[in-house]
C-alpha cells in the first residue's frame, strides 16, 4: 500500500482574485466599552500570532444567486454583539502584559471574486493550496496582533457558484476549539439564529497563575535553547509541504506494529508515533541528539469543576517528551508509541496549573522549537461542520504549514478520500531529500 500523498498538480494553478475594499465590521448593536484581561495561558509568547484557516463550500442550487459574502458579513455583525472582545484590540502593558480593549472597532472583512472554479483545485482538496496570498485576508498594517483586528475574514466567490471562506484569528484570544465554537456560531447566525446555541464564556481568570505560583512539573517544552551543533534547524527555503491521508486501511497497517500491551492506544497516538519516527529517520540527525516531540492538548476535560461550556479562551498545554534520535530510529515503533501515550496522559489539572505558574515565574516564554516536532490536532473540533446555509464544508482546516517555524509543525485534520472513507490528513514539511526518505520509510510501514 503506497502512502496517499498529494502530488500537488493544483499548485501550478494560477488565477486572478478581485478584492473589494476592506471593511471593518462592528457589532450590530452597542457593546460594553471595557478592558479585559487575558489568562496566563493566553498571554504567552508562543501564541502571539494569527491562526489561518480555510474552508471550501460547493455551490448550492437552493441558495440561488444569494451572495455568501453578504450573508456572512451580516451574520458577523450580529455575532460580534455576543463575542464583543473579538471586535476590540489588544494592547500591551508594561512587562509585555496583553489586555483586550473592547472598543467595538470590529473585525476585518473582505469580499472577493476569483476567475477559477472549484473543480480546478482538483478532485481531492489537500493543502497546501495555490495562490493562498490572494485568498487570505491580508491588509498592510494589520499583520501584527497589537492594535490590529483580532478576526480577519475573506469570502471569495468562484465562477461556478462555490466559495472559499478564509479567516485568521489571534491565537492569544482563543485556541482551535474556541475558534471553532465562534465559527459554528457564525454559521448559525448566517442561517437566521438570533443567538448562538452555545453562548460565549470569558472567565479568563480560571486559567490564571496561583498566588504564590508553584511549578510542580518539569516543563521541557519551555526549556532554554542551548545552541549546539546537534540542534537541527530547517530554513523555509529548504521545505516542501505534502499532505498524507490516513484512512481505515492505512491505520490498520500501522496497528500491526502495536504490541498487545499497548493495544489501548488511540489512532492519534499510533499515527503520531509513526510520523515522529519516520520524520526523525528522514532528517538523519546526530544519533546522540535529543529528538523532542510536543503535542497540543486540549485540557478542558481535565478540570474539576470543569471549564464551563462556551469558554473560548486558550485551554491548551504543550507537553514535551524527549528521546535520543538513535532510539527513535533503531528501536521498534512501540518505543515511540509508549512515549507518546505517556506524555499525552501526563496532562492533568495540576499540569495545567503548573504551566500557568511557569508563565508568571519565567515571564511568559515561547515554547522551544529547535530539534522539535510539534503536533496540532484539529481533526475533532468540527470546522468542517460550519454551515453558512450552503451546507457543510468539503474541506476545512489549515491552508499550509507554519512558515515562522518551517518544518516543525504537523497538523491533523479530518477528511475523506476518493472512496468516501473518513480519515485524517497530516501535513508534513521537510527538506526535499528528507521528504523522499520520509515517504520511503512510511511506505515500509504501510506495506
Amino acid at each position: 500500500m503506497e502512502p496517499t500523498a498529494s502530488s500537488f498538480p493544483n499548485l501550478s494553478l494560477t488565477f486572478v482574485v478581485k478584492r473589494h475594499a476592506p471593511e471593518l465590521i462592528a457589532p450590530a448593536t452597542p457593546t460594553p466599552q471595557e478592558v479585559k484581561l487575558l489568562s496566563d495561558i493566553d498571554d504567552q509568547a508562543g501564541l502571539r500570532y494569527m491562526i489561518p484557516t480555510i474552508q471550501f463550500y460547493p455551490s448550492n442550487p437552493k441558495m440561488g444567486n444569494t451572495n455568501p459574502a453578504g450573508v456572512i458579513r451580516d451574520a458577523l455583525a450580529k455575532l460580534l454583539v455576543f463575542y464583543y472582545p473579538l471586535a476590540g484590540r489588544l494592547k500591551e502593558s508594561p512587562g509585555r502584559k496583553l489586555t483586550v480593549d473592547c472598543t467595538g472597532e470590529g473585525a476585518l472583512f473582505i469580499e472577493a471574486e476569483a476567475d477559477v472554479t472549484l473543480e480546478q483545485f482538483g478532485e481531492t482538496l489537500l493543502p497546501p493550496f495555490p495562490c493562498m496570498e490572494k485568498l487570505l485576508c491580508d491588509v498592510p498594517g494589520f499583520d501584527g496582533i497589537v492594535g490590529s483586528p483580532l478576526v480577519q475574514i475573506q469570502v471569495t466567490r468562484l465562477l461556478c457558484g462555490a466559495f472559499i471562506f478564509t479567516s485568521r484569528v489571534c491565537h492569544a484570544m482563543c485556541d482551535g476549539t474556541g475558534y471553532a465554537q465562534f465559527l459554528m456560531a457564525l454559521g448559525e447566525m448566517a442561517q437566521g439564529a438570533v443567538a448562538p446555541s452555545v453562548l460565549p464564556v470569558w472567565q479568563r481568570e480560571l486559567l490564571n497563575a496561583r498566588d504564590p505560583p508553584c511549578i510542580t512539573f518539569p516543563h521541557h517544552e519551555y526549556d532554554d535553547v542551548v545552541d549546539t551543533k546537534l540542534n537541527h534547524k530547517i530554513t523555509v527555503d529548504e521545505i516542501v509541504d505534502k499532505s498524507f491521508f490516513f484512512g481505515p486501511a492505512e491505520m490498520s497497517a500501522l496497528y500491526r506494529f502495536v504490541p498487545e500491551n499497548l493495544k489501548t492506544c488511540t489512532t492519534f497516538e499510533v499515527l503520531t508515533a509513526c510520523l515522529w519516527r519516520c520524520r526523525t529517520i528522514a532528517l538523519q540527525p546526530d544519533p546522540e541528539q535529543d529528538a523532542r516531540l510536543m503535542i497540543f492538548v486540549n485540557a478542558r476535560g481535565k478540570f474539576n469543576p470543569p471549564i464551563p461550556i462556551g469558554y473560548y479562551g486558550n485551554c491548551i498545554v504543550l507537553p514535551c517528551v524527549i528521546s535520543k534520535a538513535r532510539d527513535l530510529c533503531e528501536k521498534p515503533l512501540h518505543h515511540a508509541l509508549n512515549l507518546v501515550m505517556k506524555v499525552k496522559s501526563s496532562v492533568t489539572e495540576e499540569y495545567v496549573r503548573s504551566t500557568t505558574d511557569l508563565m508568571v515565574v519565567k515571564g511568559r516564554p515561547h515554547y522551544r522549537t529547535d530539534s522539535t516536532y510539534i503536533i496540532s490536532n484539529i481533526a475533532r473540533i468540527g470546522l468542517n461542520k460550519v454551515n453558512f446555509g450552503w451546507g457543510e464544508a468539503i474541506y476545512a482546516g489549515f491552508p499550509k504549514q507554519d512558515q515562522d517555524v518551517p518544518g516543525v509543525f504537523s497538523e491533523y485534520m479530518s477528511s475523506t478520500n476518493d472512496n468516501g472513507e473518513s480519515g485524517i490528513i497530516a501535513i508534513i514539511g521537510l527538506p526535499i531529500l528528507a521528504m523522499e526518505k520520509f515517504v520511503k520509510e512510511l511506505n515500509i510501514m504501510l506495506k
